[in-house]
């Protein structure tokens, strides 16, 4: 007989919704979307998490003109505890970047300069999330993670992170489970 090998989830694509308990102070109350999940480790950017700082002010720093209406005032968002002197652009659609993560047929995390010229002066792509650093997990740490419930899971769901404001973003992905994150306990149990 041969052996059983233990199902792997995937969870490229999904929400990872900090629970009460979160003992990381990075992440404490967020929102991340996992941009890449696999046998190696995870990826992903926090999306609730706005720094004082305007895209303006960004490109000004790194001196990419920004000419395209209605980007200046987007706020910059810490994306995680990673690399955080690295701009990290969430975006939609998919596009060809130097250097672009395809997660799905819509949606790509790019890290590469290009992005951000085309944003100053075409305004395209037009849906973008620009982060300050990104998360990341080695081989099986978010599954440990998952296991000891710090982190609810849900698919990803683009309209969350484009369309509403970042203080709505996490009460939003909650309501997807049919959760309220103030009914959340601080401590889990196991069946």
């Amino acid at each position: 007989m041969a052996p059983m090998e233990t199902p792997t989830a995937n969870f490229t694509h999904h929400f990872l919704i900090a629970m009460p308990n979160m003992a990381d102070p990075h992440f404490v109350r967020t929102l991340t979307y996992i941009a890449e999940h696999n046998e190696q480790g995870a990826l992903g950017v926090i999306v609730n998490r706005p720094i004082d700082m305007t895209l303006a002010t960004l490109f000004e720093r790194i001196d990419v003109p920004l000419e395209a209406r209605g980007f200046d005032a987007h706020p910059v968002y810490f994306g995680g505890p990673v690399q955080t002197d690295r701009g990290f652009v969430l975006h939609r659609p998919l596009g060809d970047w130097h250097s672009t993560l395809k997660v799905s047929g819509d949606v790509g995390l790019t890290s590469s300069r290009d992005i951000l010229q085309a944003i100053g002066a075409q305004g395209e792509p037009q849906d973008v999330l620009v982060t300050l650093g990104y998360a990341g997990w080695t081989a099986g740490q978010l599954e440990q993670e998952l296991m000891d419930n710090a982190w609810l899971t849900v698919p990803a769901d683009m309209s969350i992170v484009f369309d509403l404001p970042p203080e709505e973003r996490l009460v939003a992905a909650m309501q997807k489970l049919g959760v309220d994150f103030a009914n959340l306990s601080e401590v889990a149990g196991h069946a």
